[in-house]
């Protein structure tokens, strides 16, 4: 079945009204009148039709499930949202408004604190501050109502009753008119600066998106080049790109050559030398030469795109941890409001005078919102900061589970090795590799490719062979200037009856140092030897003796035969090998080690390695290799080597460690802070805390939890 590109009907071709082929592609029609259109005018049926806009979601950084259509506070917290996507538009209206609020508060509230040394009458401190509680005040007013409204109480319940209360009295006894006007100021300053400060937690995905180029420079078929924008470029398009420009979309090289820097996406500084053939990346950085690319993945498909929407998508997880922060704060504002009351009673008992301004400073310095804060912005600033390094996380879970591993299950294959084999050694008559290369090229097996390029790199001349025939599991036969030429495995070898005796102490020792042997046979005799490898990645040894250095148990598993596997293995120190492992049975491996009490991570980048990744408790995929592995995993390292396990394990146990700093910061600033606003240290210090005071101090509290989450994104 196809698609009319008119009116995108689903056409069948054997039944449609008629066909049109636009540069080498075939479109099938629903009618005449739809042909006739596409045949006038087909680039414009094929660009991209452009997506209307959703609109805008807006959540909660403390409570994800809160989706909103329309910017506003969050009915649990009070908390302004943010935008479920992330824009380079760094323009806030939420900070906007509250700074002009906060601004216009302290002009009026300045004039108050001097009336505290220079008295004058009531009435004109009420008119001074009236303004200040109640239009420059009103968005804390009105979430502390809502918060009584739907039944959260949270810190906007405290401060809004606090205010409120300090206010009131204020027409019926001693004026407290001062205090709530500067409560309210400092509390739009500390709204303030929370909104600055929560939106430097995105720097890192803002900066994923900077990457991307606004154009693309693309090549029309009779040569010619214009810019057209991003999203109007389509799978198969020829793209050419400049040094110093921007990679548009992900793509393969087709004609040229260049260095890209990737520093961006895999953390790697130095920059990669691409050639023909070889995939590139939308939103990496061409260094040195000019290449024309083929597109194939755009708009949303681009690796860059799925990067963005993943750590969206983290960051808007919750973490085990941040549990205990959310039965604390389900009970705290009652708490708090409880201690208010008491503290009020006791001080109405011996000190009437200090009765109402203890019980409003209790209200105001308690701060749930410190407590709430304290997992999700270290979980923001952590994983943005991993994508920034080529470490992908898919959910705050895994970041906290995987600072506990204590195994490492290493796949063999693309993982400690390159995963694409090549040329080793040659032993033999002259002139196998020529004949083998010529032969070879007829197959898809990733060693003839290893054959067929290393003759190739050492300029040997590669005929076409005639009578080509694979035979699966086994080898390839043919003629290749007219000699019966077979190259293959083994098996092949004695099911062709040749001796192979002469080279039986060669085949032990190219097995022993982990190379696979290739058996070519000339006529019907066995003329040589060809060895193939697989390179051990240049950081796998380092990066191993790093992970054993912490203490992590290192399992290799592969389904390579146990000779070739302990060679690797005996290179990089590994000490465990699990071989000859079926897909079916490297998940059994797993298993088998967290019966044995380890938490278990699992690295791998294949399509059998995906049912092992899912069991493992973190899952950590190449990102060089399948679509498959990188879905059933936790983690995905970009530039798909071991050390960027050891970053995302440092990720994890700086994230983690800084998410316990906060919620030590937030529960001992609350254990101290409300006992002391109650006036426990007046009998031996004679010490009493302003509501002032106590407002500022509740403004440190949530700021600070924010600053320390943002000590994560320095590197």
């Amino acid at each position: 079945m196809s698609v009319d590109p008119v009116c995108g009907m689903t056409v069948n071709p054997a039944e449609c009204a008629g066909s049109h082929t636009h540069k080498g592609q075939e479109y099938f029609f629903c009618g005449t009148g739809c042909l006739a259109k596409f045949r006038d005018s087909p680039e414009s049926y094929l660009k991209p039709k452009l997506a209307v806009p959703k609109a805008a979601s807006y959540t909660c950084p403390m409570h994800p499930e809160v989706i909103r259509n329309q910017p506003g506070a969050c009915p649990i917290c009070g908390m302004a949202l943010e935008p479920v996507t992330v824009s380079l538009d760094d323009e806030n209206p939420e900070l906007k408004d509250i700074s002009r609020r906060f601004w216009i508060a302290a002009a009026l509230t300045v004039p108050l604190l001097a009336f505290m040394i220079w008295p004058v009458s009531k009435w004109i401190e009420c008119v001074l501050a009236t303004p200040v509680v109640f239009w420059a005040g009103w968005p804390i007013l009105e979430r502390a109502w809502a918060s009584i409204r739907n039944r959260s109480l949270n810190m906007f319940t405290l401060i809004g009753l606090g205010v409120s209360v300090a206010y009131v009295s204020s027409f019926f006894g001693q004026s407290y008119f001062e205090p709530a006007a500067a409560i309210m100021a400092l509390v739009l300053l500390g709204q303030v600066l929370e909104l600055r400060a929560r939106g430097q937690t995105q720097n890192a995905l803002k900066a994923l998106l900077g990457l991307a180029p606004k154009t693309a420079r693309r090549v029309e078929a009779d040569g010619s080049e214009e810019d057209i924008p991003l999203e109007q470029v389509m799978p198969g398009d020829t793209l050419r790109v400049r040094p110093g420009e921007k990679v548009p979309v992900d793509g393969k090289i087709s004609s040229g050559a260049s260095a890209v820097d990737e520093s961006m996406m895999t953390g790697e500084s130095m920059p990669v030398e691409k050639a023909v053939g070889e995939r590139v990346t939308g939103g990496t950085l061409n260094k040195t030469g000019s290449f024309l690319m083929t597109a194939e993945r755009v708009g949303s498909d681009t690796l860059l795109a799925q990067i963005v929407r993943m750590v969206g998508e983290a960051q808007r997880s919750r973490a085990p941890i941040q549990r205990l922060a959310d039965q604390v704060a389900g009970w705290f504002v009652p708490a708090v409001l409880l201690v208010a009351v008491v503290t009020g009673c006791i001080w109405a008992i011996y000190s009437p005078a200090h009765a109402l301004v203890n019980a409003v400073a209790v209200l105001i310095i308690a701060c749930p919102c410190a407590l709430g804060l304290a997992t999700p912005m270290s979980i923001m600033v952590g994983t943005g900061r991993g994508a920034s390094e080529g470490v992908l996380i898919r959910n705050a879970e895994v970041l906290e589970t995987f600072e506990k591993i204590d195994t490492l299950v290493v796949d063999k294959t693309g993982t400690l090795t390159e995963g694409k084999p090549r040329l080793a050694s040659v032993v033999g008559e002259p002139e196998i590799l020529r004949l083998a290369g010529s032969l070879e090229m007829g197959s898809e097996h990733p060693l003839a490719g290893a054959i067929v390029e290393g003759a190739r790199a050492k300029d040997l001349v590669l005929i076409k062979p005639e009578n080509f025939q694979s035979l699966p599991g086994l080898g390839v036969t043919g003629t290749v200037d007219g000699r019966e030429i077979v190259v293959g495995n083994r098996a092949l070898i004695d099911h062709k009856s040749i001796d192979k005796s002469a080279y039986l102490t060669i085949i032990a020792e190219l097995r022993e140092k982990g190379e696979t042997a290739v058996f070519v046979a000339i006529n019907g005799h066995l003329a040589g030897l060809i060895s193939v490898s697989d390179p051990i990645k240049a950081a796998a040894a380092e990066a191993v003796r790093k992970l054993r250095a912490e203490k992590i148990r290192i399992v290799m598993l592969t389904g390579d035969d146990r000779t070739t596997a302990l060679a690797v293995a005996r290179k990089l120190g590994i000490e465990e090998v699990e071989a000859e492992v079926l897909p079916a049975g490297k998940r059994d491996v797993i298993e088998r080690l967290q019966k044995q009490g380890r938490v278990v991570a699992m690295a791998g980048d294949g399509v059998n390695d995906a049912p092992a990744l899912a069991q493992a408790q973190v899952g950590i995929a190449m990102g060089t290799g399948a679509d498959v592995a990188m879905e059933s995993a936790g983690i995905t390292l970009l530039h798909g080597d071991l050390n960027g396990i050891l970053r995302a394990l440092d990720l994890s146990r700086a994230t983690m460690r800084n998410i316990r700093q906060n919620l030590f910061f937030a529960f001992i600033y609350n254990l101290l802070g409300v006992p002391i606003a109650a006036g426990v240290l007046y009998p031996v210090f004679g010490l009493l805390l302003n509501p002032m005071i106590a407002s500022a101090a509740m403004t440190f509290s949530s700021v600070s939890v924010i600053a320390n989450a943002l000590r994560l994104g320095k590197k």
